[in-house]
């Protein structure tokens, strides 16, 4: 059996990235949402900055508020660009297919995860210059710490990524929603507008096992005390290495099942 094959992965980059190039409402769509979201979001903060004063406690962190909005667009698009080019499968009932011909899965997954980025750099840096234009606020301005936070990110991203591939295997496409919805149920544990000790103490710790957390209240350190949590990144780090591990098993069980229960040629009804 041949080993993993770079040209596989890239071939399959190139289904997705034909599938994107045939169609400018998917390209439009990718970058609508984030654009209203950011829009709404920047406005909301010149609001409460002009209201509370700059320099007030308010008014810092109101500015806070645009850097919040990109960092979980860039988390929900990573999320659900692996999600939707796996869900193109389905919709074309080409899955299986793809199972049996020589792709592997670890080729698969690669390629699902390359296209995740892809799908960021159409959909979020064209926002992310526009929340300079608009706003003055500069992402790229954060320099490694944007680095750390975006890794973190797509780790995160991913791992829920693969356990909703493996769901919509087990399951087909009665599983479909989670691809959109799974996501919003880690936004108000995640901490994404507020600290985590907004939150009730008995919930902070289910807070703190989440590396989206991290990566916020790291933003939030950055903006308003000017000061990067190396410590809050290698946490991070370290929870998401035991998540990936965690949901590529859930993956690989999912698949199994679904080989066993004759789902496979189903995933499409």
């Amino acid at each position: 059996m041949s080993g993993f094959s770079f040209a596989r992965v890239g071939a399959m980059m190139l289904r997705y990235t034909y599938l994107l190039r045939s169609s400018w409402p998917r390209l439009v769509e990718m970058t609508y949402w984030p654009m209203v979201q950011m829009l709404t979001w920047g406005f909301l903060q010149s609001y409460f900055s002009a209201a509370g004063g700059a320099q007030s406690f308010t008014g810092k962190l109101a500015g806070t508020l645009i850097g919040a909005v990109l960092l979980w667009d860039i988390l929900l698009r990573a999320q659900q660009g692996f999600a939707f080019s796996f869900l193109e499968e389905m919709w074309s009932r080409n899955l299986a297919n793809l199972l049996m011909s020589p792709l592997r899965t670890s080729e698969f997954l690669v390629s699902l995860m390359a296209m995740s980025l892809v799908r960021l750099v159409v959909g979020v840096v064209p926002v992310t210059i526009l929340a300079i234009w608009f706003f003055g606020f500069n992402l790229w301005a954060l320099g490694l710490a944007f680095g750390a936070f975006f890794v973190v990110l797509a780790l995160f991203a991913w791992s829920i990524g693969l356990f909703v591939c493996g769901m919509l295997l087990r399951y087909g496409l009665g599983a479909e929603n989670l691809a959109w919805s799974l996501m919003f149920a880690v936004q108000p544990l995640g901490c994404v507008y507020y600290p985590v000790a907004a939150l009730p103490a008995w919930l902070q710790p289910v807070a703190w096992s989440l590396p989206p957390t991290y990566v916020f209240e790291g933003l939030r350190g950055v903006l308003i005390d000017h000061v990067f949590r190396i410590d809050l990144m290698m946490q991070a780090l370290a929870i998401d290495a035991a998540l990936f591990a965690v949901a590529t098993l859930a993956f690989s069980r999912l698949l199994a099942g679904a080989r066993k229960a004759g789902t496979l040629l189903q995933t499409g009804e």
